[in-house]
């Protein structure tokens, strides 16, 4: 399909961003029946659903500021995720040491943790004293260590959440373009209500107009720059959260380790995460312009090393140990609080003169966000109402044939990933393509996978989104580009020259934005 077919309409709804607030709306409204059309100015997941923390979790923290029904809500929402997302949501346990003088305490964690068990309907074993908890997390800092608390949350995937969610829109019925742009909103009536979008091709400048009984916007930090045009005043303050990537061997867990921050006291994890150690996160005003690309700061880079050092004493981390940086902007309610940490991650929705503006929230609650966005969205489209009742996320799978040259554990990744599409990913591999990329848990069929079928517009689509190669190997996987673009060239039907336009604009983009800042 052309993606001036896929334009056409008539609509039910347009959903502005591609993120996953965006995409689970797509889904949810498609799956009841409505004619949607979803559009991403730049690519799926681009912003903030590319660059989060990777996790897939209850928000313990929030207990604390008593925030419990978005604690209640995270928590039913992990556990849905997975059972219903087996290979692509996946437990992670997390270790908290016990610290002379360390706050939260022994007591208040254990009432905390008390608390999630039960939310969550579970209950386990969550103190262990010094010399288990030693064994259980190694290499950590032993002064003052008196034991620990273990307790269970969930990573993801988050790009290739967006792309499964996406890919169950589609089936749906649900139509999803990206680098398409929306230039300004269309308004009708004497009210001046918003009635569709005047959209802008990325890739070949083409302008459309697109109508539609409602318009959604979810695009998450950058609302306020379209909700600005109707009129509307400022409402959101943008925090930047960067995060370290290093080498597996070089910080080895397996746990991952929670610690509070030596300076201000604020949490900071480590954690395994797809054959590689993520390191996050900060949390910052982020005062640059939201059309560029976030970047890690070199302050943040040292305030993340400076946290690692104190813990893990031992291990001598140096920046040299890094392999590569990625930031995120998130989308967080501005209500004055001095410390952007204390800012509320709740979401919020706004219906101002025809635009239905969704945004804040976390990557763990994009069903109820989107549920919620629906109901209001229900004054305007009345069918709707009655039929809002959460339904699982993705529908059960058929189970992949046996491949004995399928590495142990792929099967059910790659399901969680791809879902029914996961038989052909592995149909089309050729010789070679079901082993591991080495330093990744990433097979080189996936990325054959993605230049034939999922919407790949540029190299940076490929290595950052479709697969994470871009911060898992050093250089952004420059090491490997040749056999990338024998694998995905002709897939991709690029020319060499445009390849190596690609290949230069990725490369620069990965030193200026994925990189160790300088000092």
């Amino acid at each position: 399909m052309s993606r001036q077919v896929a334009l056409a309409g008539p609509w039910d709804l347009v959903v502005i961003g591609g993120g996953i607030t965006g995409a689970g709306i797509l889904l949810e409204a498609a799956r009841r029946g409505l004619r949607v059309l979803l559009v991403e100015q730049r690519d799926f997941a681009w912003g903030t659903s590319s660059r989060s923390s990777k996790l897939v979790h209850g928000g313990l923290r929030y207990l604390k500021e008593g925030q419990f029904g978005l604690t209640r809500e995270s928590v039913h929402e992990r556990e849905h995720l997975l059972q219903q997302a087996a290979g692509l949501v996946e437990p992670q346990s997390f270790a908290f040491g016990d610290y002379v003088g360390r706050k939260p305490g022994k007591r208040a964690f254990l009432v905390g943790l008390a608390i999630y068990d039960r939310m969550a309907g579970q209950r386990g074993r969550h103190y262990f004293e010094r010399d288990e908890f030693v064994v259980m997390a190694p290499n950590v800092a032993t002064k003052g260590l008196q034991g620990g608390m273990v307790y269970t949350d969930a990573k993801t995937d988050d790009a290739r959440l967006v792309l499964r969610v996406l890919q169950e829109a589609r089936k749906h019925g649900g139509v999803a373009v990206n680098y398409m742009a929306v230039e300004s909103l269309l308004h009708e009536g004497e009210a001046g209500n918003v009635c569709g979008v005047r959209l802008r091709d990325g890739l070949g400048g083409a302008q459309h107009e697109v109508r539609a009984r409602l318009v959604i916007s979810a695009t998450g930090a950058w609302a306020d720059r379209l909700r600005a045009t109707e009129g509307a005043g400022h409402r959101l303050r943008p925090l930047r959260g960067s995060h370290l990537v290093l080498p597996a061997w070089r910080l080895p867990l397996a746990q991952a380790i929670s610690l509070m921050h030596p300076v201000d006291g604020r949490p900071v994890f480590a954690y395994p995460w797809e054959g590689v150690t993520l390191v996050g996160t900060t949390d910052v005003d982020h005062a640059d312009d939201l059309s560029r690309e976030a970047a890690i700061t070199r302050a943040e880079c040292d305030y993340l090393m400076a946290a690692l050092r104190t813990q893990f004493p031992q291990l001598n981390l140096t920046d040299d140990d890094i392999i590569a940086t990625y930031a995120g902007v998130r989308p967080v309610i501005d209500s004055g609080q001095a410390d952007p940490s204390k800012e509320t991650r709740d979401h919020a929705l706004w219906l101002e003169h025809g635009l239905l503006t969704v945004t804040g929230g976390k990557l763990t609650t994009f069903r109820v966000i989107a549920l919620d966005a629906l109901k209001l969205a229900a004054t305007r489209l009345p069918e709707l109402q009655g039929q809002l009742t959460p339904q699982p996320v993705f529908a059960a799978a058929p189970p992949l044939r046996y491949t004995p040259e399928l590495p142990p554990g792929q099967a059910q990744r790659l399901q969680g990933r791809y879902g029914a599409a996961a038989q052909a990913l592995v149909d089309a591999a050729q010789a070679g393509e079901l082993a591991y990329i080495r330093g990744t848990e990433t097979i080189w069929a996936q990325l054959r996978w993605a230049a034939r079928k999922e919407d790949v517009c540029k190299l940076e689509d490929l290595l950052l989104r479709r697969t994470r190669i871009g911060i898992q190997l050093r250089g952004g996987g420059i090491d490997i580009l040749p056999r990338i673009r024998s694998i995905c060239q002709l897939e991709l039907g690029w020319s060499d020259e445009r390849w190596d336009a690609e290949q230069t604009d990725y490369l620069a983009l990965w030193t200026t934005h994925y990189n160790l800042p300088k000092q």
